[in-house]
């Protein structure tokens, strides 16, 4: 089985985010590609095994808000390619 990876990654400390390309079914039957964000955060428990969570204490918020920053501008440029639609409502920036 084939891992998926996203397409751009951002990082701030052991703070990542990642932008992954889903295909989702519009109401009209038609295919559309959009692109959503994952925010994660790595560490090494006692035994030095590398673990992830996705929860975050004070001094990381900053952190996860600037990695989700990035994300969103590149979501934003990325929305101007051909194969990205802004048809999905819940994507649209007013």
């Amino acid at each position: 089985m084939e891992t998926k990876k996203p397409i751009v990654s951002f990082h701030a400390g052991a703070v990542s985010c990642g932008l992954w390309k889903n295909e989702i079914t519009l109401n009209s039957g038609k295919t559309a590609t959009i692109l959503k964000a994952s925010v994660s955060r790595r560490y090494k428990d006692n035994f030095g095994n590398w673990k992830t969570t996705y929860t975050f204490s004070r001094n990381e918020i900053p952190l996860a808000i600037y990695c989700l920053q990035k994300a969103f501008e590149a979501i934003i440029e990325k929305s101007k390619d051909e194969e990205l639609t802004d048809a999905i409502e819940e994507e649209k920036v007013i």
